[in-house]
């Protein structure tokens, strides 16, 4: 009997169900041997608290267009991971009892960064650990792509496209917030694919003034309209210059809601338009995973398969140069994948006319 524990972990995103169907349909289509399958309850708490069930084939049934995690999800910080909980517990011991005590054979996590900080902390205590690369961000390293990037930038230049239409109408300036803390890749697709005019993300910090001279330009050149995608991690240079103490003490007393509406009010007193600030939020994590995405995770899920069918445990399954690869866990953890200033995609941006502050 083989008996596999999986879990959903850190933010939600699209294909989370296709990928875990590809990694079930794959095991029990090929392996010799009778399989049993644990879904642990949002995330490591489950798998910290014993929070479990045996998934039956049939919660398999009809989800490869399913948004979201049919075992739910939440987010246990590494920074804190070795630290007891309210009632002493250790979280590190925890779940390895619980793994230990259903006798799980290996431990399939989709997670972001911080979740492959977890699981290969696990990988080292001595658990059989595979894991595929989830987020909205694409900014695990060691992966070219994550599933739930393609449905997020395609929700995302929708919002883009439909305010391409207001904007011209009324002659504003426009800003949509796009998902993207630390990194740009999100932000620099969707705006590209969405036409916007200037893109700020957090890799290139920006100068306000830059942005102002791009919308004079284009209203110098009769456009009516100029559009913003703004990551919801840009930051300015000024503020790029400070100290991590230095931003702290400004972002602690902060007076607008995001970085989109600094920007916004910054150009509104300066050149006199209306600016208006849109933010998608969390709709770009949300509804059905786009068909690319569908048969990315599925893909993944069926090498995630394939690699505990052969008894190899301790990588990720990763997508390089346009083929599957396994990926050492201790090579993924603890690393992102930024956007550089100086990538081709940013320098064909820019031959595009599109503007970064910089």
């Amino acid at each position: 009997m083989m008996r596999i524990g999986m879990l959903t972990s850190g933010g939600d995103c699209q294909a989370l169900n296709a990928a875990m169907r590809g990694v079930v349909k794959t095991v029990i289509n090929n392996s010799k041997e009778p399989v049993e399958f644990y879904g642990f309850e949002d995330g490591y708490k489950g798998l910290i608290y014993g929070k479990f069930r045996m998934l039956q084939g049939s919660d398999f049934s009809g989800i490869l267009t399913r948004g979201g995690t049919i075992l739910g999800t939440s987010r246990v910080p590494f920074k804190t991971i070795h630290e007891p909980d309210k009632n002493g517990l250790d979280k590190v011991e925890a779940m390895k009892q619980t793994y230990h005590k259903l006798q799980l054979d290996c431990l399939v996590m989709l997670g972001g960064n911080g979740s492959h900080k977890t699981a290969n902390l696990l990988k080292s205590e001595g658990l059989n650990v595979v894991t595929l690369p989830k987020t909205i961000d694409n900014d695990l390293w060691g992966t070219d792509m994550t599933f739930g990037f393609q449905s997020a930038v395609d929700i995302a230049t929708d919002a883009i496209d439909c305010i391409h239409t207001t904007a011209n109408s009324h002659g504003r300036v426009f800003i949509v917030e796009i998902m993207g803390h630390k990194v740009g890749w999100l932000p620099l697709n969707a705006g590209m694919a969405g036409g916007a005019d200037i893109i700020l993300i957090p890799e290139i910090p920006y100068d306000i003034n830059k942005v102002i001279d791009k919308i004079e330009e284009r209203d110098r050149t009769g456009s009516r309209f100029t559009i913003l995608a703004v990551a919801e991690g840009a930051i300015s240079k000024e503020d790029a210059k400070l100290s991590k103490k230095e931003y702290a003490k400004k972002l602690a007393n902060y007076k607008f809601p995001s970085v989109s509406y600094e920007v916004a009010a910054a150009i509104q007193e300066k050149t006199g338009r209306e600016v208006r600030v849109t933010v998608p939020g969390h709709m770009q994590r949300g509804g059905s995973p786009c068909p690319y995405d569908r048969v990315f995770a599925s893909r993944l899920g069926a090498e995630a398969g394939k690699l505990i069918l052969k008894g190899e445990f301790g990588y990720m399954v990763a997508y390089k140069n346009r083929e599957m690869v396994k990926m050492p866990l201790e090579k993924v953890a603890g690393k992102l994948k930024t956007v550089s200033p100086d990538a081709d995609i940013i320098k064909e941006a820019k031959l595009l006319g599109i503007c970064f502050g910089d």
